[in-house]
């Protein structure tokens, strides 16, 4: 059957590529070995989301008498019950994207989807046409030689969403998103985790201020923060992981009953037919063009697979224009610079923009402006005080970062990132009226610290 597209991978990348090519009346057809909606859908984003609105539920069933409310007995987690709602969570969102193929006439190819040829993708066995071929093929959690993947002692993000019991203890080797997550989310349901860094901070992509205070909230939970340790070896005896470390005093063994390997993820390339088509590829990533397209004519690449940030929005982001590309229409570059982040841990974490390290290794003159939300009348009466808004300006006060820990913060994102796109000001932002009482109040704040106008400070 001949196609005007066809889509291989249908995760934020893949269905938002599908469904925008259908819009502007392309006939379009999507290939997935497994469950529509890809990882983020059925085992990283919205199922992880799931379990962590439990911990948060547990958390607020712990601390009830705080806010005047008497639980009797005690409270507890029924953890294969949580685990049953992420599953069903995810479930519910798959069959989302099924629903959306169906309404915008896309045909789903199940199987293994490869390139075989120009203009021609293979889906397990089967031969199918098109005048241009998306590969939205993701990434999986990576692998280390010196801590393999059991799936039982050892795991990685998808077993973690699954275990059938909660450990007495576990460690967790990487601070990104990830594992910063799952170690929020562990240490909330009362498993004793160490969390082992290799980077000098924690969540290393994010601003010092933010490491440092999210190191302190982990220590609240009563979770270990170990920064600057490199992992040598991870073994199972007697059914315990011993993990042999080495960092600031030097070198120890220790013990868990899980492992945690959250060490980022690799690009899905492999048996999918680039070598054949002669496709370029560095470093594990496809190289394409301003447009996304690949070394050969017709294919295109986007998402976790080519060397921009592994996130979601971006794969969605990045699909939308190779679509409208290929559609001869003149989409807008994608703003790299302009990129959100979240981490969805308790306090979250939230970004956009410059960190000030990188401010400073740019040699750009720039003023900080912060809002602690212990000074927060919304904070302060929803009983969640840690946290800080930290925005960036340059010296003709235009935004070029914002840094937040905190409840909500994810939820308040959009307002700096809009901002940061549009060039805004401290004095824009200072100047728009923000609704109160609400955790929005700090980036106005913040504006007013910048430009020396604190009123709340």
């Amino acid at each position: 059957m001949k196609y005007d597209i066809i889509v291989i991978g249908s995760g934020p990348g893949g269905y938002v590529a599908a469904i925008r090519a259908s819009q502007l009346g392309k006939k379009v057809a999507i290939v997935e070995k497994a469950e529509l909606g890809g990882v983020c859908l059925n085992w990283g984003c919205i199922p992880t989301k799931a379990l962590l609105k439990s911990a948060q539920v547990y958390t607020y069933c712990k601390n009830a008498a705080h806010y005047g409310v008497a639980i009797e007995g005690e409270v507890k987690p029924d953890w294969e019950k949580v685990v049953a709602r992420s599953r069903t969570v995810a479930e519910t969102m798959s069959k989302g994207v099924a629903f959306l193929m169906k309404k915008n006439n896309i045909d789903i190819l199940a199987g293994f989807g490869r390139l075989a040829g120009e203009g021609k993708v293979d889906v397990d066995g089967s031969i199918y046409e098109a005048d241009a071929v998306i590969l939205a093929t993701g990434a999986r959690p990576r692998q280390m030689p010196f801590m393999l993947v059991d799936g039982e002692h050892v795991i990685s993000s998808k077993e973690a969403l699954t275990l059938p019991t909660l450990p007495q203890s576990m460690i967790v080797v990487g601070s990104g998103a990830i594992g910063s997550e799952f170690a929020c989310l562990y240490a909330s349901m009362g498993v004793k985790v160490t969390v082992i860094e290799y980077m000098p901070q924690m969540m290393p992509l994010e601003d010092e201020e933010v490491a440092k205070a999210m190191e302190r909230s982990f220590r609240k939970m009563r979770a270990t923060v170990m920064t600057s340790t490199t992992v040598k070896n991870v073994a199972v005896v007697d059914g315990q992981c011993h993990v042999d470390i080495e960092g600031k005093k030097g070198a120890e063994t220790l013990t868990a009953d899980v492992v945690l390997s959250a060490v980022g993820v690799k690009s899905n390339i492999e048996n999918i037919g680039l070598e054949e088509m002669g496709i370029s590829v560095e470093r594990d990533k496809i190289v394409v063009d301003e447009h996304y397209q690949t070394s050969a004519a017709g294919v295109y690449a986007i998402g976790d697979i080519i060397a921009t940030p592994a996130l979601a929005h971006v794969a969605s982001a990045e699909a939308i224009h190779c679509v409208e590309h290929i559609c001869g229409l003149t989409p807008d570059a994608v703003d790299y610079s302009t990129i959100p982040s979240c981490v969805f841990t308790s306090p979250e974490v939230a970004s956009v923009g410059m960190t000030e390290q990188q401010a400073r290794e740019k040699g750009i003159e720039y003023k900080v402006g912060r809002f602690p939300f212990t000074a927060s009348g919304k904070a302060t009466a929803a009983g969640d005080r840690d946290g800080f808004v930290k925005l960036i300006f340059d010296e003709s006060e235009k935004l070029i970062g914002a840094h937040m820990v905190g409840a909500t913060v994810t939820e308040m994102l959009g307002e700096p990132t809009l901002a940061k796109r549009l060039g805004a000001t401290a004095h824009a932002i200072a100047k728009t009226i923000h609704s109160h009482p609400t955790m929005h109040e700090g980036l106005m704040e913040a504006a007013e610290a910048a430009m020396g106008a604190a009123i709340h400070l």
